[in-house]
């Protein structure tokens, strides 16, 4: 059964809720950052979710940062813990296990900090017009598919729940946040993308391109990482041995979601249900992914939860 909305009654209060997470206030410095177990594709939210879905990108989540703060010294992320408030009522712990991570409340930049390591997706089809991604010309001669010869970042604006991100050029970043922050945030965002691209690659994966989040915190004047990072969710994943240059690849993520909205006239339409066969293809291309880059299938993870 998904979960669709989270609910803690009166334990803790709602500050936030989002395309997939929810967040709640534990005290004045740091948040309960739920994922439920809702997906969204083109900006909408379906109607139904995808079953043990949020559990699986909090665990992935944290995997990540474990493995990117051991890789990049200085690294700051938000997160403090998978253990869960001990003020909350058993039902509503059993409810939130697995999907819930303790973080520190900070001062959200407002962009999504995109890192493309391969041509495919929107980056594609604006190269194809004309030659350019995100207002920057690219080497003449790509093929679909085709890795850059480095890494390029390609920022977009964070656009309010129900509105669409836009893409926007790496000047146009600095006068969102500030030309010190945009710099940061561009360093760090191709640092961890590199980082994890690598570890990837070597257990099978192809990381092609993937969005991270920043915060800032205030007292200390650093950017941190923040949100999930390098999910199935917030990443395209495409399957190593598989990979073919002049072509779309097979992926990891809910491509199968959007290729069946897309085929259906569905695409950006509210209120769609997916049927079930969508949703247990979607499921278990996730739980593949885990596996792969974690070492562990979901079910081992959750067991070595407190």
């Amino acid at each position: 059964m998904a979960l669709i909305k989270s609910n803690v009654g009166t334990s803790l209060e709602l500050v936030a809720s989002g395309k997939v997470r929810e967040l709640y206030a534990i005290d004045s410095k740091s948040l309960l950052f739920v994922a439920t177990d809702r997906i969204s594709a083109y900006d909408v939210i379906m109607e139904n979710g995808i079953p043990e879905k949020g559990v699986l990108l909090t665990l992935m989540t944290a995997h990540w940062f474990q493995y990117l703060q051991q890789q990049i010294p200085g690294l700051k992320t938000h997160f403090v813990s998978l253990s869960l408030p001990s003020s909350l009522p058993r039902d509503v712990a059993e409810q939130l296990k697995g999907r819930s991570m303790v973080v520190r409340k900070l001062k959200v930049f407002p962009l999504e900090a995109i890192v493309r390591g391969y041509i495919t997706g929107s980056a594609w089809s604006s190269y194809k017009k004309t030659g350019e991604v995100n207002g920057k010309k690219m080497p003449e001669g790509l093929q679909e598919s085709q890795e850059f010869p480095e890494p390029i970042y390609t920022p977009s604006t964070k656009a309010e729940l129900g509105a669409h991100d836009e893409n926007i050029t790496t000047e146009q970043a600095e006068k969102v946040v500030g030309e010190k922050y945009a710099k940061q945030i561009e360093q760090l965002s191709l640092q961890v993308y590199k980082t994890a691209r690598d570890y990837a690659r070597e257990k099978g994966i192809i990381i092609a391109d993937t969005k991270f989040e920043f915060g800032l915190d205030e007292e200390t004047d650093e950017v941190v990482l923040i949100d999930e990072v390098l999910t199935p969710d917030s990443s395209r994943f495409w399957p190593k041995a598989t990979y073919k240059v002049g072509q779309s690849q097979p992926s990891f993520d809910k491509q199968g979601l959007r290729d069946w909205l897309t085929e259906n006239g569905l695409k950006g339409k509210d209120g769609v249900a997916m049927p079930d066969d969508v949703i247990e293809a979607t499921r278990s291309k996730y739980l593949e992914a885990f596996k792969i880059l974690t070492g562990k299938s979901l079910q081992e993870s959750m067991q070595n939860l407190n």
